[in-house]
């Protein structure tokens, strides 16, 4: 008997180990982007400072950066549903917007609202108004390339929020926990630290990761209605 519980629980932990490593490889792909930028850019253009580059060098640094994504996305989903019972593309194919939404309690819903606006009251206050209106107005030709990069970066972030659910709760055995948010606060805002030099934007981006995670709980972990709020926080 304690041999069999044994083998369980290790079952249960590399379980675990598989999906944080879904995660990582997911993380790792996003990294994609600092090795484009201060290694391949920068030997090319001879120019670190992504703010300096042309508006061509722009549109071909995120069409090459969102195209590895997009890669990513289709590799790590595909690995997880051959190694394990999580297909998220059956879960994308199945779980319809409204069904999802049909699903959701009324404390769910004042939940999620309370966050999302809280999200946009934050991007309001730290980009002077709106975000959208202000690239619109600001970056011309390159304003849709931004916002499809922003659509698939917020993509990546869902999937580390994700598999990082699933491993905790292999671990843990807790479904209330927000534990993929915590994932993303410390990948992906440390991320950010890392890259923009300043603490106060990664502590800004881990808080806003831990959000999202939490928001993928409260849509009953439905794909498409998760990336709905999680676009509307992040790129609005």
């Amino acid at each position: 008997m304690k041999t069999l519980t044994l083998t369980k629980n290790k079952n249960r932990f590399f379980q675990g180990v598989d999906f944080l490593s879904y995660g990582l490889e997911i993380f790792g792909f996003i990294g994609w982007e600092l090795l484009l930028t201060y290694v391949i850019e920068f030997n090319i253009y001879n120019c670190s400072d992504f703010t300096n580059y042309t508006a061509l060098q722009t549109i071909i640094h995120w069409t090459l950066t969102c195209a590895v994504w997009i890669f990513g996305i289709w590799y790590v989903v595909r690995e997880a549903a051959a190694k394990s019972d999580v297909d998220l593309y059956k879960n994308f194919k199945e779980n319809s917007l409204l069904k999802g939404a049909k699903e959701m309690s009324v404390l769910q819903w004042v939940l999620l609202i309370t966050g999302t606006v809280l999200c946009l009251i934050s991007t309001w206050i730290d980009w002077n108004g709106s975000k959208v209106v202000t690239e619109f107005l600001h970056r011309g030709v390159l304003f849709p390339f931004q916002y499809f990069y922003y659509l698939v970066e917020v993509a990546m972030v869902l999937l580390i929020i994700v598999f990082g659910q699933y491993a905790f709760e292999k671990w843990f055995k807790n479904d209330k926990i927000p534990y993929g948010g915590i994932l993303v606060a410390l990948t992906w805002g440390l991320g950010h630290w890392l890259t923009k030099g300043s603490l106060g934007m990664g502590i800004y981006t881990a808080i806003g990761g831990f959000v999202f995670g939490g928001a993928y709980l409260l849509t009953n972990r439905n794909i498409k209605l998760s990336y709905l709020f999680l676009c509307i926080m992040f790129i609005l």
